[in-house]
């Protein structure tokens, strides 16, 4: 190959890469001139004002307020333009789906969220999927949008390369070929994703850890999974299956685990275990707890959030069951702090809705069980989405690959 080829290669991926860097400052700044661009990316002035003219005519980039320089003649301030293009976030979780239609800006246009049966089946809940997303879709049409791309988060091991969901323990499924099924009926960039790796980005985007290279997201439902973000980008491992913690064995005599294990972290930490600890002391004769209220004679009645609120409370049964729960997270992270030396620990879901009550124990139990400069800066804090972290993740699936290599146009 010649290097007049060579060059011209090395120019476009550099122009690339500038533009990449360009539109990765707009995920923590609001608005941005082309000056502070310039200083912050030092890269040259007009490389940055041809950049950004590039970014506007391809509406990825509006000019907004005036602001008066001190050098030279009032400039116009930039962000990203909603108009730029519209994202659909998929959740497939094990008791509900939902769906989220964005702007660029990822301002919500649309929403939709159905509890699902469960054991229902895979084909019923895909159908329920595809149902949802041609509602999407036509809303889209409605209002003249372009479609970015699709990003779906689902709780399991996910070959990120075909978006084919290899196993999902608490799902039942084996081998589904999400991506395929959504491929029949879209034609557009289509990411599948672990749910926690998801949450994850959620929370990197648009969350808690919007300046954090280095942190990982704990996602609590009826499993838990672990995103983990080293040096400002998702650690999948060798073929995309990292981030497994909740099949981190505790005891290998424990309780069984959806995996097919014995004793995961997750048969510790997870709702179910706080919900089952409740049960047997109710069950072993414990009376006074106003958990025999919401049970109503049935000890099934008694869910995660009913344990919280009572220990809210001072319900001293929900106290101890949720006192359980922090030994076991705090042991846990302090072995994935230990591991990783990451800078910040997010709880998310369940984990979340908890926090307040965990926090000050499972941050005991961290510094008795890990090394003292690995945690010298670390925190742990709830996460700002919630529940929402993962279909905010299946967002930033779509609009990361657009912030991290735009197309040429």
């Amino acid at each position: 190959m010649s290097s007049a080829k060579l060059n011209t290669a090395d120019q476009v991926w550099v122009r690339k890469m500038n533009r990449t860097i360009i539109l990765g400052f707009f995920r923590t700044h609001k608005t941005l001139s082309r000056a502070r661009l310039a200083a912050e990316t030092g890269l040259n002035p007009s490389t940055v004002s041809h950049i950004i003219s590039e970014l506007i005519q391809e509406n990825l980039v509006r000019e907004t307020d005036l602001i008066q320089s001190a050098t030279g003649r009032p400039g116009r301030l930039l962000e990203i333009n909603p108009e730029g293009g519209a994202a659909l976030g998929i959740e497939i979780n094990v008791d509900y789906i939902e769906l989220l239609l964005t702007d660029f800006a990822a301002n919500a246009l649309w929403r939709y969220k159905q509890a699902l049966v469960p054991d229902v089946g895979q084909d019923v809940i895909m159908a329920q999927v595809l149902q949802a997303a041609k509602e999407a879709w036509e809303f889209i049409q409605a209002h003249n949008c372009h479609l970015l791309g699709i990003g779906v988060g689902v709780p399991g091991l996910v070959d990120v390369e075909s978006g084919l969901l290899r196993l999902a323990p608490n799902l039942h499924w084996v081998d589904v070929a999400i991506k395929d099924v959504l491929a029949e009926h879209f034609d557009c960039p289509i990411y599948v994703e672990n749910e926690a790796n998801a949450g994850a980005l959620g929370e990197y985007y648009f969350g808690a850890v919007r300046h954090v290279k280095n942190f990982i997201y704990l996602s609590s439902g009826i499993g838990l999974g672990s995103g983990i973000v080293m040096g400002g980008k998702l650690f999948r491992g060798m073929f995309g299956y990292a981030g497994e913690a909740g099949h981190m064995t505790i005891d290998i005599n424990g309780e069984p685990c959806g995996c097919g294990k014995r004793g995961c972290w997750e048969t510790f930490v997870g709702p179910r275990a706080v919900e089952q600890r409740v049960r047997l002391l109710l069950s072993l004769g414990a009376k006074s707890s106003i958990l025999h209220n919401i049970a109503k004679g049935d000890l099934k009645n008694i869910v995660f959030d009913d344990v919280v609120q009572a220990a809210q409370a001072g319900d001293q049964i929900a106290i101890d069951a949720l006192g359980e729960v922090s030994f076991y997270l705090g042991i846990g992270i302090a072995n994935l702090v230990n591991l990783f030396n990451v800078e910040v620990i997010v709880l998310g879901g369940a984990l979340n809705r908890a926090s307040s009550l965990l926090l000050k124990d499972v941050e005991r139990v961290v510094t008795a069980n890990t090394l003292a400069p690995g945690r010298e800066h670390l925190r742990i804090i709830p996460s700002e989405h919630g529940s929402d972290a993962c279909i905010m993740g299946a967002i930033a699936l779509v609009l990361d690959d657009v912030l991290r290599e735009p197309a040429l146009m």
